[in-house]
């Protein structure tokens, strides 16, 4: 089973450019940080600057967030990214003469939605700046 890594790698391209603001950041430098392609880190990008999460200048290597980021949340940059993606999926491929197979999928939904709704309150508390702090003290750093 595939999973999307957008929401951690989103993260970490928002904090490489709060840590790294005095420095040209091009795409394929964040791209090497991350250990992937720049036309990725420029889809990633531009879900972010629609979601008014970051700036920048097409031409320019000078991305900036659109605020300070104890004013992004976790929630925020998830729904730049994902949507309105749940976090738990269900599966629709079930026997539909099975009682189990119909049934089952109707009361996990009930639960999902309150998973969903308890993890989306979880990150609304959780800021962009919270996650640079933990960073930051994981890495025995101050100052980046």
């Amino acid at each position: 089973m595939k999973y999307s890594t957008k929401l951690s790698d989103a993260v970490h391209i928002m904090a490489f450019i709060a840590i790294h603001q005095e420095y040209d950041l091009s795409s394929a430098v964040i791209a090497d940080s991350i250990q992937t392609n720049p036309a990725f880190v420029r889809q990633i990008m531009m879900k972010l600057k629609k979601a008014g999460l970051m700036s920048s200048v097409n031409g320019h290597a000078k991305p900036s967030l659109a605020k300070p980021a104890e004013e992004i949340t976790l929630l925020d940059i998830y729904k730049a990214v994902e949507g309105n993606k749940p976090l738990l999926h269900l599966d629709t491929h079930t026997n539909p003469e099975c009682g189990v197979g119909i049934n089952i999928q109707l009361a996990l939904q009930e639960y999902y939605n309150e998973i969903q709704k308890g993890t989306e309150t979880h990150m609304s508390g959780i800021s962009l700046q919270d996650i640079i702090g933990l960073y930051r003290k994981k890495a025995g750093q101050t100052d980046c």
